[in-house]
């Protein structure tokens, strides 16, 4: 892609999740992921109503007149966006490939903390990271991270969701909301999961194309796996071929959403032929 295409992507990317951020997602973002605690800010003479437990007793004997410690919200928050660049992710039957639809989610939940000065940062994973962009603020580090989401290439196709959650771990000392966009077609990463989910406000969103979740009975069918490269001629008329798959397929579904709900950690699933805004939306209003 050269230059001038790539450019023209990412302004077409800002525009759109932009005006879903500040008409939409701004406020219930804000809303939903609080800062960290409270910061202190002053101590002044206390007043009627006050809250006792805030004396200040060192100020209030030096002045022999009681005084209160002023707490504020500590508000600047820091946002990680991992995503998952597995060959997985570059399947579509409809208007896009899950990985598009997944650009689209990362810029939308990027602007929206921008719009509360917080900071972002990404992680772009396979079965190693393949990126890591510290957290940082402001509109052209969110169309770095846009360009990378559009333009990068993977040196591998293989997923390691748990190794992700490890370099998450290494690098963020601090409490982080982290968003991990991923088609979750993975497993043992519960219990990495558990632990990350212990220190960061972690939510998973799944997104899935219709044609994965069952296959269609077309006969003999060539078909490769897009993360090992293997073809394979497949019955697809076969019902017991696509029971099969379809045990498997829910297999997956099902781990994914039992490790988050059991790591306390949030999950939402999103259809590539569905609308995020609102699956996001739902998903901001239930926290």
């Amino acid at each position: 892609m050269d230059t001038k295409e790539l450019l023209k992507k990412v302004r077409k990317i800002e525009i759109k999740t932009r005006r879903l951020s500040d008409h939409i997602f701004g406020g219930e973002y804000h809303s939903t992921f609080k800062g960290r605690g409270m910061t202190f800010s002053e101590v002044r003479q206390y007043q009627f109503g006050d809250d006792v437990r805030n004396i200040d007793w060192n100020v209030t004997a030096r002045a022999n007149q009681p005084h209160i410690k002023v707490f504020e919200e500590e508000r600047e928050l820091t946002m990680m966006l991992m995503v998952d660049v597995s060959g997985s992710e570059f399947f579509g039957t409809e208007n896009q490939f899950k990985n598009e639809i997944v650009t689209e989610i990362a810029a939308t939940l990027a602007f929206s903390a921008t719009q509360n000065n917080d900071k972002i940062g990404l992680i772009l994973f396979s079965d190693q990271i393949e990126l890591f962009i510290p957290p940082k603020k402001g509109r052209s580090h969110v169309l770095r991270i846009i360009r990378e989401l559009i333009e990068f290439k993977p040196k591998s196709k293989q997923t390691n969701i748990a190794e992700a959650l490890k370099f998450l771990r290494n690098v963020m000392k601090k409490k982080a909301i982290v968003f991990v966009l991923s088609d979750f077609i993975s497993e043992d990463y519960k219990q990495t999961l558990k632990i990350a989910a212990g220190k960061h406000d972690i939510t998973g969103i799944r997104i899935f194309d219709k044609h994965e979740v069952q296959i269609p009975n077309l006969g003999m069918v060539q078909m490769q796996d897009e993360e090992s490269g293997d073809l394979m001629l497949v019955n697809t008329n076969s019902k017991a071929v696509r029971q099969n798959y379809a045990k498997y397929y829910n297999e997956k579904v099902a781990y994914f959403k039992d490790s988050f709900a059991k790591s306390g950690a949030g999950s939402l699933s999103c259809r590539t032929d569905e609308s995020y805004v609102k699956k996001l939306l739902g998903y901001f209003k239930a926290r």
